[in-house]
């Protein structure tokens, strides 16, 4: 996987290159070179795992990408009313305002999209990392889901964890808790990667603040949002947190979602969950977000509600 990485990456830097070299010259041809031998070089010391996989897709789409950014600048020559477009394009993460060359749209922008699909692709089929998992001490239970087919086809066996999961949960986890904190990679490992870090140390700072106490984290892996019914029956908590990664889009594959629920049980419908979406650096800030949770998490216990039946 890596060797063909690798390939790819010297494929795709030697035809920007060229391009390059003849549209504007040598010079930005040459620094192009410089470097992709240096994303080369920082790759090399990497292990080849998935985490990397995806940090080199960033990485990459950065380089390609780094004197323009196509959802902020416009490439329409000549636009009859340049201070609307600037507006549009800065209210929108959006492909708006990419042009075309010919019937066909610009190389940079079919590149831009190749990459962030295989962004996209690679936040479903990836995994959570065991070292960022045991970074927070986040033991892990699994759904009944099989694999990553299986889950694409069958939501509802991500909602129910296993029979090994269900004894581990009551062997290790605290009973009844006041707030029980749970995180799932759900359709995006790469978005529990990349906002973990920020969420979770914010989400706790913010109950402590609060005097609220915490039961046992953990990982689900391949859970759905129901997950958190079948846990609530296992644990009986007050209310409850879900962190669990985002179905990807062209935009991001890095967004995080936060659901939570008062008292969930088996049965508990959709309108008495309260989300908040699109945690991402891009979209809501990972650190505001998690201290946020918190605050939603102290008025549900107040109300005793959630959803729609909660007033924020």
């Amino acid at each position: 996987m890596e060797q063909e990485l690798d390939r790819l990456v010297d494929k795709v830097m030697a035809e920007l290159a060229k391009k390059l070299a003849e549209a504007e010259g040598s010079g930005k041809a040459a620094t192009v070179s410089i470097q992709s031998a240096q994303l080369r070089s920082q790759e090399d010391t990497q292990p080849a795992t998935l985490s990397a996989e995806q940090s080199l897709s960033d990485r990459l789409s950065q380089l390609l990408f780094d004197e323009v950014d196509p959802a902020r600048v416009a490439n329409i020559p000549e636009p009859r009313w340049k201070e609307g477009l600037e507006e549009l394009l800065a209210s929108t993460p959006g492909r708006i305002g990419v042009w075309r060359t010919g019937t066909r749209p610009l190389t940079k922008t079919m590149l831009q999209l190749r990459v962030d699909h295989a962004a996209a692709v690679d936040a479903v089929y990836g995994e959570v990392s065991e070292g960022l998992l045991q970074e927070f001490r986040l033991f892990s239970v699994e759904t009944t889901h099989e694999n990553t087919e299986t889950y694409l086809k069958r939501p509802d066996l991500g909602r129910i964890i296993t029979e090994q999961g269900v004894s581990l949960i009551k062997e290790r986890c605290k009973m009844k808790p006041q707030v029980q904190v749970v995180v799932s990679d759900g359709l995006s490992a790469s978005a529990v990667e990349a906002n973990l870090r920020d969420v979770y140390p914010a989400l706790l700072d913010s109950l402590a603040s609060y005097g609220l106490s915490v039961g046992t984290p953990f990982f689900v892996k391949g859970g759905r949002v129901a997950c958190m019914d079948h846990i609530g029956e296992i644990l009986q908590p007050d209310v409850f947190v879900l962190l669990i990664g985002e179905r990807p889009g062209l935009v991001t594959a890095n967004s995080m979602s936060a659901y939570m629920c008062y008292r969930p049980r088996r049965g508990t419908v959709e309108s008495d969950r309260t989300v908040i979406s699109n945690i991402h650096r891009g979209g809501t800030s990972p650190v505001e977000a998690g201290a946020h949770i918190g605050t939603v998490l102290k008025k549900m216990l107040e109300q005793q509600a959630s959803g729609v039946k909660l007033s924020l």
